[in-house]
């Protein structure tokens, strides 16, 4: 790990004034349990922590693949319609992120980002095959030539906060922090179909390293 992310300061700050809050109370009006709540705290802390790590890894530098941008497992593989930006058929690919993976999405390719939106929604658990379309969710759309690629950050039922550093008419980098999502969800991402899949169902995948398809 190399250091906690931004994103995680204020959450943070306001987990440990409540630990410390509660520890107080128990001292005060349960001081038999106060060991227990010191350890519980002790433990809550350390996932809030783990939550919003920074890993230390070594990112992939591949021109020629679709690099994953989360880390997580495979839930979804499979040819859709995609009306938003691609407007046509497409590959889609759905990256789950549970509490216990690294939050940070990267960008999956580099290319210039020419659309972005957030949509506001639902809170589905992530795997349900209408979160894609029905939570709230942030869209990216990336030109390469005349190549349409989309990319979606998706809330679930715990994770309520996504955030995106993506700016529309300005170049993405591979490899590059696209953004975060608070506490898990998952993340579509919507490639052509000619593009060979180079990642199989259930495969847990490395943001940044995982190679998920071939471009071409």
């Amino acid at each position: 790990m190399r250091g906690i992310h931004k994103e995680g300061f204020s959450t943070i700050m306001y987990t440990v004034a409540a630990s410390v809050l509660v520890i107080i109370l128990t001292y005060v009006f349960a001081p038999q349990w106060a060991i227990v709540t010191w350890i519980l705290a002790l433990i809550f802390e350390l996932l809030i922590l783990s939550f919003f790590r920074i890993p230390q890894r070594t990112f992939v530098e591949a021109p020629e693949a679709v690099i994953s941008p989360c880390d997580g497992k495979v839930v979804v593989i499979e040819k859709v319609t995609e009306s938003e930006f691609v407007q046509g058929p497409c590959r889609q690919i759905s990256v789950f992120m549970s509490p216990l993976n690294v939050h940070i999405n990267w960008h999956p390719i580099s290319a210039r980002m020419v659309y972005k939106m957030h949509h506001p929604g639902k809170y589905l658990v992530a795997w349900h095959p209408k979160s894609s379309s029905e939570n709230e969710r942030m869209s990216l759309g990336y030109q390469m030539n005349s190549t349409k690629v989309l990319v979606r950050q998706i809330a679930g039922a715990l994770a309520r906060r996504i955030v995106n550093y993506g700016v529309v008419d300005v170049e993405a980098t591979q490899g590059q922090e696209m953004g975060f999502i608070k506490f898990g969800s998952r993340v579509d991402i919507f490639l052509p179909l000619h593009w060979e899949v180079l990642v199989e169902p259930n495969e847990r995948l490395i943001g940044g390293v995982s190679k998920i398809a071939r471009i071409g």
